[in-house]
């Protein structure tokens, strides 16, 4: 029998992957902004290349983010996913109260 901590955990693990691939998108328009900004006032400096150094690491780690979210996606079952307790379906016919 599987422990029941799995799905939690797999759930987890895609919640901080997606949290994760915004930040690498965001520092992706930061250092594309920098990388611009110092091109303009110096290019060919050493600041324009570590910039542009940071650009490709920062889109190495977004595209293998994503790339580990893709392989981690939950199959659509066709059915919405309930994370609350089941509600119990009557099964006898309520009466209203006098």
């Amino acid at each position: 029998m599987a422990p029941k901590t799995e799905p939690i955990q797999f759930l987890r693990a895609v919640r901080q992957l997606r949290r994760i691939r915004s930040f690498y998108a965001a520092a992706i328009v930061l250092w594309t902004g920098t990388t611009a900004w110092t091109g303009w006032q110096a290019p060919g400096s050493r600041q324009m290349w570590v910039s542009v150094l940071l650009l490709a690491v920062f889109t190495v780690l977004l595209v293998t983010a994503s790339l580990a979210l893709r392989r981690l996606a939950v199959p659509a079952t066709g059915r919405p996913v309930h994370h609350a307790a089941p509600h119990k379906l009557p099964s006898t016919r309520r009466h209203a109260h006098a």
